[in-house]
């Protein structure tokens, strides 16, 4: 079952939250809602769920309009950040409480609650309650609660939030097998781009209010649209550089004495100002002594983070650069205060945009 948006727009007061968007989630597909705090993504779940309606604009499942539709008709599910489970009721109840409050059959939830209990592995504390439940527990269980209706789509408002790191990407593999195996259509949002790629068949990134890229998950850090995208998504460097030369291979960047030759097809002209975005991990750094390419730099910071080395250094032109390397075993081939030289390691990973 597909979700369309269809020039949305949604205000609170003179601020706008969702800034006329149209967008598909195509069905049995998870597409995870990405962005900072404030960007309008937890609103625009609202709007599909029905707890809200846009000012403008339509929203639509498997092409039917439901802007003024009830929440409670709409045939969605729904898990928030709390979870949100009922503290007086156990968690059989609190799973079959939809049914409930749909007078289904009591054969049917029954059947549907047992189901529903084996798929998320809590059979066995149909009993509990929610404050008998580690935080994971409840995550199934407010889980289990959205899918025993048999939803036409799931939303998810940043579920995992509640957990420890550990626990919450165990539940971000437990929860995606469970979406593939039902097949459902699924909107997800979320604040953590390393949650996203995890989780998300598609990501829309978003920004004040509206969707500035959508696409597979290593197309958006592979190839981001804009200087936003490449710096919330993964981060960057940005390297100032003046065009030195365009060619039909690529363009010839320079900053300072430095020419960084790139394989980027851009509508750029020689002279005119732009810069070059490197990921961490697309730059080396080589001893100081080394070959004559690459910036000058000194070592200003180091974090070893288990088998990651991550640096910041400054250049001789005062730019600070982030740097990640795997690392080699009980190696640390740099320390604070040592000089250094930084190169790109592929140049074909970079971006580049005008300024």
């Amino acid at each position: 079952m597909n979700v369309e948006l269809r020039g949305v727009t949604k205000r609170f007061g003179e601020t706008t939250a969702i800034d006329d968007i149209s967008y598909a989630v195509p069905a049995k597909r998870l597409v995870t809602l990405l962005g900072p705090s404030g960007c309008g993504k937890t609103t625009l779940l609202r709007l599909v769920a029905g707890f809200a309606a846009p000012d403008t604009g339509d929203v639509l499942l498997g092409g039917e309009v439901i802007t003024h539709v009830p929440s409670n008709q709409r045939q969605i599910g729904m898990v928030f950040q709390n979870y949100a489970l009922f503290p007086h009721m156990t968690v059989e109840k609190n799973v079959s409480f939809g049914l409930r409050m749909r007078h289904a059959p009591a054969s049917l939830v029954a059947r549907r609650t047992e189901e529903t209990l084996d798929l998320v592995g809590l059979r066995g504390l149909r009993d509990r309650y929610p404050h008998q439940l580690s935080g994971g527990q409840q995550q199934r269980a407010a889980l289990a609660r959205a899918l025993a209706i048999q939803p036409r789509v799931l939303l998810l408002d940043e579920p995992f939030g509640a957990l420890d790191r550990k626990l919450r990407l165990q539940m971000q593999v437990d929860v995606k097998k469970i979406i593939r195996q039902l097949g459902i259509t699924t909107v997800f949002v979320t604040h953590d781009q390393e949650e996203a790629f995890t989780m998300s068949d598609l990501i829309a990134v978003m920004n004040a209010g509206r969707i500035v890229q959508s696409g597979a998950p290593m197309e958006i850090y592979d190839k981001p649209k804009d200087s936003f995208v490449a710096d919330f998504v993964g981060g960057s460097n940005f390297i100032p550089v003046e065009v030195a030369e365009v060619a039909q291979d690529g363009l010839n960047l320079r900053h300072g004495t430095v020419v960084f030759a790139v394989p980027w097809a851009a509508d750029l002209l020689v002279g005119q100002r732009a810069v070059l975005v490197v990921r961490p991990e697309n730059l080396r750094l080589v001893q100081a002594d080394q070959g004559s390419g690459g910036l000058a730099a000194t070592v200003t910071f180091v974090r070893p983070i288990g088998p990651l080395l991550e640096f910041e250094v400054e250049t001789a032109t005062g730019m600070r650069l982030k740097v990640a390397s795997v690392r080699a075993r009980a190696v640390l081939p740099f320390s604070l205060g040592d000089a250094a030289r930084v190169e790109l390691a592929d140049p074909q990973a970079c971006t580049v945009f005008a300024v």
